[in-house]
């Protein structure tokens, strides 16, 4: 959710580094689940195959070997549902004092109601892509950094096959069956055993509501998963809140992409929404179904989302119907408590997603005695924290994976100072 005006163009433009032997989710027939796959159990692996193309030659530096694995997990209704993950092996490998190697889940923002935008095909092109003008690397070379690491890097396509942007139920299951179909495998295909793991779990912006609803259910959902940390920064606490903040600004087009998402996922919400838009701007707005990520953020940038509806802001927050998906779907803290070491960063001045909300998270989890390290930075905005919060972050990661964190059993919320990123970024958001 860290897309600005300045580096629009570079994303709309990024799909002509996709190469061409490496077909999108959407005209790709290996995107399909295999007959009876209902029947298995959340977290099953049914199908994997090496990552097509360039991925480990060229995109991605510092591993041998990237697996496709699509897997059983479920929607937000609770019924079966698939979703694919990509798996990367580090050259060499990290190994703690305990003798455990390191698997780090990193859920990318990828903020597309298209499924073309998953990471599992975007690795090659849109999330390859530097923003020299924020002084921000690509998604890329942070894998390359973690992978450097001697981690196992695992990124799951979160948002499921139809793209369910902003559906925290299905996002979490997603992450949590992630995890559970890498650890299945590990034995045959990374030569090491589960228990041999250290898991860890990290997301910024739209990848932090993924992984704070991962830490949310999993005691209730994957209890038998051990998750040592996760750690989540530019936190998006509740999406429909934020609308406001995402209307008319450089990122407007999220806010379609949500209400698109929720659609995909909610037959009544798409009976609604499209009951509700302007005749004559409705194929424009459900149109984004087929945009990228790049495409729907330079489509929408800068304009008045509501302006699309008959009643304007209305029609988006006085139905009953979107209220009550909003309540259940779109909000951290309504799934339980984390039973699990967190670390969560926040930019005070981040005016998309606006620490008073994080706050409100941090504070509603400490009081069921969650272990939390709640970090607000004095300086930035939400663009300028993907660079100041990460080093403060993978400190935190190391001290899981090296076996010297120590659950404090309470939480912990400092100010901080943390200025590295570029004058443009700290401007931005």
């Amino acid at each position: 959710m860290y897309l600005s005006a300045l580096f629009l163009v570079c994303l709309a433009a990024a799909a002509s580094y996709a190469p061409q032997q490496v077909l999108p989710p959407s005209r790709d027939p290996w995107y399909k689940a295999p007959a009876d796959w209902e029947l298995s159990k959340p977290g099953s692996v049914l199908r994997i195959r090496t990552a097509p193309g360039n991925l480990t030659t060229e995109v991605v530096a510092n591993a041998t070997a990237a697996y496709h694995i699509l897997y059983r997990t479920t929607d937000s209704h609770y019924h079966p549902s698939w979703a694919v993950t990509t798996l990367f092996v580090p050259k060499t490998k990290f190994v703690s004092p305990s003798g455990r190697q390191a698997l780090l889940s990193y859920q990318f923002a990828y903020d597309s109601a298209n499924v073309d935008s998953s990471p599992s095909f975007g690795l090659y092109y849109a999330l390859a892509q530097d923003v020299p003008s924020l002084g921000i690397e690509s998604d890329t070379k942070l894998l390359g950094t973690l992978l450097g690491n001697g981690w196992y890097v695992n990124t799951p396509d979160y948002e499921g096959p139809r793209a369910a942007f902003g559906a925290k139920v299905l996002s979490g299951y997603a992450t949590l069956d992630a995890q559970r179909a890498v650890l299945s495998l590990a034995r045959q295909t990374l030569s090491i055993t589960p228990e041999n793991i250290n898991l860890a779990l990290w997301g910024y912006s739209g990848g932090s509501y993924a992984t704070g609803a991962a830490a949310e259910l999993q005691v209730q959902y994957a209890p038998e998963l051990s998750i040592a940390g996760a750690a989540i920064g530019g936190v998006v606490a509740n999406f429909s809140a934020d609308f406001d903040y995402f209307n008319g600004s450089a990122i407007a087009g999220d806010l379609v992409s949500v209400i698109l998402g929720l659609m995909a996922e909610y037959p009544a919400a798409r009976e609604y929404v499209e009951s509700k838009l302007l005749p004559t701007t409705a194929s424009e707005f459900l149109g984004t179904y087929n945009r990228t990520l790049g495409q729907a953020t330079a489509y929408f940038s800068f304009k008045d989302i509501y302006k699309y509806f008959v009643n304007g802001r209305q029609d988006l927050f006085s139905s009953p119907i979107l209220q009550k998906i909003y309540a259940r779907d779109t909000v951290l803290g309504t799934h339980g408590i984390p039973h699990i070491p967190m670390y969560v960063y926040k930019a005070i001045g981040d005016t998309y997603c606006p620490v008073k909300e994080t706050d409100v998270l941090v504070k509603k989890w400490c009081a069921s005695k969650a272990d939390i390290l709640y970090r607000r930075n004095t300086v930035g905005g939400h663009v300028a924290e993907i660079n100041n919060g990460k080093p403060g972050a993978l400190e935190w990661l190391w001290g899981i994976f090296n076996e010297s964190f120590r659950p404090q059993m309470e939480c912990s919320i400092q100010n901080y100072t943390v200025n590295i990123s570029s004058v443009a970024a700290n401007q931005a958001g």
